[in-house]
């Protein structure tokens, strides 16, 4: 075959496989189709995470938050997670993951609702007065915080008027939902991108951006000069995950430098599992549990200790600030068990400690 018929019929094949990909995640994101519906403030305060238990709350007292700003703050006890500030200004997804936890906080409904930017501004000045400490506003915990630019970009202008709170944008989404953030940076917001191996993302993230999307959106936004973090998370021992995340790392480690990075492995809550599977999504996630905790089904202690020390050893391989890595709702003894400092009732990933970068 001579050189021109080489280069030709590369370019077929990649744009073969470019339609099959596009019609792939419109398939997957058929059921979550965005649509803009509204759910009044007293409707999402009302919401509880699937998780939560009635256990003895911080021993710091703190406002109790109003319909749209909620605090997060009832762990249960064997896990090192604490307090951190939820911004309810909306609820679901349109990117259907398969293992996703919000099928079980949304009781299976992922199509998007949001609250009326009105609604969203009052309940921020009510919450810029009343929260004593700084704080992070996670926008991405009951919903992709880039869902929504629009939306969004007006919610992060709130924030620039005062300059002791920030809000955290948690996204799978990619270069399309970043418009807003390139056009000038912002003193109080922190972006955060979820990303995962390639093989992982294309058999259980179906619906959202390739990872090599993710990440370039995270160089662009932080090349603006945003405080810009990664998390890894859920990290799935599936073969050859070594070489898998080993290869993850360095694509995002070679575009930039985190600011913070919070890993993760998966965790199975019982009603993400229920409306999982009534969802009819592939439910091979499911496999890698070998252990029940305070936070849902998990791998095997050994194994979650293993995934976060080769995490570890990698980044601190290349000069990478140990504590600024987190890792997220996971166990006491975990924590013990790779000799990280553990303080109770502290949020690592999302509290007042990770505004100190």
């Amino acid at each position: 075959m001579s050189v021109g018929n080489k280069k030709k019929h590369r370019e077929t094949a990649l744009k073969a496989w470019k339609t099959i990909k596009r019609k792939r995640r419109e398939k997957a994101a058929k059921k979550s189709k965005r649509l803009t519906q509204f759910i009044h403030p007293k409707a999402i305060r009302e919401i509880k995470h699937p998780e939560i238990v009635d256990f003895e709350e911080s021993l710091e007292p703190i406002w109790k938050g109003n319909r749209i700003v909620v605090p997060f703050h009832k762990t249960p006890p064997n896990i090192a997670c604490g307090t951190f500030w939820e911004l309810r200004w909306a609820y679901g997804c349109p990117l259907n993951c398969s293992y996703c936890y919000l099928r079980g906080t949304t009781r299976g409904r992922l199509k998007p609702q949001y609250v009326k930017i009105d609604h969203i501004l009052k309940a921020l000045d009510e919450a810029f007065m009343k929260i004593r400490k700084p704080a992070i506003l996670n926008a991405g915990e009951l919903s992709d915080a880039l869902m929504n630019p629009p939306l969004m970009a007006e919610i992060a202008e709130k924030f620039e008027e005062q300059d002791k709170h920030k809000i955290y944008l948690l996204t799978k989404l990619g270069l399309k939902s970043i418009e807003f953030l390139l056009e000038k940076p912002r003193n109080q917001v922190i972006c955060g991108w979820s990303i995962n191996a390639p093989n992982v993302a294309r058999r259980w993230e179906k619906a959202a951006p390739s990872p090599e999307e993710r990440i370039e959106a995270a160089k662009q936004v932080r090349a603006v000069g945003y405080d810009t973090r990664i998390r890894i998370d859920p990290i799935f021992p599936v073969k050859d995950w070594k070489s898998l995340y080993a290869y993850v790392l360095n694509r995002i480690m070679s575009n930039l430098t985190p600011d913070r990075i919070i890993l993760g492995t998966p965790r199975g809550l019982w009603k993400t599992i229920n409306y999982a599977q009534k969802a009819g999504v592939d439910m091979s996630w499911t496999r890698f549990f070998k252990e029940d905790t305070g936070w849902g089904k998990k791998l095997a202690f050994e194994q979650r200790v293993e995934i976060y020390q080769f995490f570890f050893d990698k980044l601190e391989s290349i000069g990478y600030p140990l504590p600024q890595i987190s890792i997220c709702k996971e166990t006491i003894d975990v924590w013990k068990a790779l000799g990280l400092p553990y303080v109770g009732r502290i949020c690592s990933c999302y509290g007042r400690n990770a505004l100190i970068t």
